[in-house]
């Protein structure tokens, strides 16, 4: 539901709703305060709405151990824009823990700036598909969405020491450093994410995209010969050449691709090696070449 049809719901009917669910609801502002709470989150903690406003939602229910992430979401969020979905264990008010799976929107202000989370939770622990979204978690990199280097290197298995091969692109963002230190690590999150978003856009669905780790992308493309990699490799490096668009304004980034294809007998871990080795001939050729050039700075 979006906020446009919020606002022309009967404040009557939109009140029920939200008191009558058996959903967790909560909203919290930037530092992470309570600033609703329904029976529902009433019930679960214990505790009256009264009891519940003003206090962190950390100290309320969130494990001890999850505490420090969960805090760091919210700023991550509200810094972004941008608030993703989660699990994670709370606390009842009895103290038992339960499995919740939550739903986070970022609340704006009227000029559009995000102020405040709304999480809609439900309990999950026993929950029959629990498992099969534990299994997607562990193969998913958190951050963007994307397999992992776990199942990265169990596809180049397959693929290359069991099945027809495989070729590889070895990307790695060129100047990300400076993106953290001028503009915070929040401001590299969201631009890692839309590199995820945008390595999945310029391949083909039988290939596999992955984080490799940090800054660093794999693609593996099965039985691709050495021109599709390169005419592969060139489509990626075009992609991010259009500014990433993040709360500091548009930033400029380029790419540097290793490609490789995978050899008779050769293991998952050469494989990436090889890629890795071409991509940093590629880097180190871009530098030279850009001494010799001296072009504009790439990061705006």
């Amino acid at each position: 539901m979006t906020a446009e049809q919020v606002d022309g719901m009967d404040p009557v009917l939109l009140r029920a709703a939200v008191e009558t669910t058996e959903a967790l609801l909560v909203v919290v502002d930037g530092e992470g305060r309570i600033l609703l709470a329904n029976p529902a989150l009433e019930r679960f903690t214990g505790r009256s709405a009264a009891e519940l406003l003003g206090r962190h939602f950390t100290d309320v229910y969130v494990v001890p151990e999850h505490v420090a992430l969960a805090r760091d979401a919210v700023s991550r969020a509200v810094a972004t824009g941008q608030a993703h979905p989660q699990e994670g264990d709370w606390l009842t008010g009895t103290g038992e823990r339960r499995r919740i799976a939550m739903r986070n929107t970022v609340l704006t202000d009227e000029a559009g700036r995000p102020h405040a989370i709304a999480c809609v939770a439900v309990d999950v622990t026993e929950d029959p598909q629990r498992h099969a979204r534990l299994l997607h978690r562990a193969e998913t990199d958190l951050l963007t969405g994307i397999a992992n280097r776990a199942v990265l290197f169990e596809v180049l298995r397959v693929h290359q020491e069991g099945g027809a091969g495989c070729g590889v692109l070895f990307c790695d963002l060129d100047d990300f450093k400076e993106v953290n230190d001028a503009h915070g690590h929040p401001v590299g999150d969201g631009v890692l994410a839309e590199v995820a978003g945008r390595l999945a856009a310029a391949v083909p669905p039988e290939h596999l995209v992955a984080r490799f780790g940090g800054d660093e992308f794999v693609v593996v493309c099965p039985a691709a010969s050495a021109a599709e990699l390169e005419q592969l490799a060139a489509e990626v490096a075009e992609r991010m050449t259009v500014p990433f668009t993040t709360p500091a304004g548009p930033l400029r980034l380029g790419v540097s691709v290793g490609v490789a294809v995978g050899r008779d007998g050769e293991t998952a871990d050469e494989l990436i090696a090889r890629a890795d080795r071409a991509m940093y001939g590629v880097k180190t050729h871009r530098r030279r070449r850009s001494v010799r050039e001296d072009p504009p700075e790439t990061l705006r």
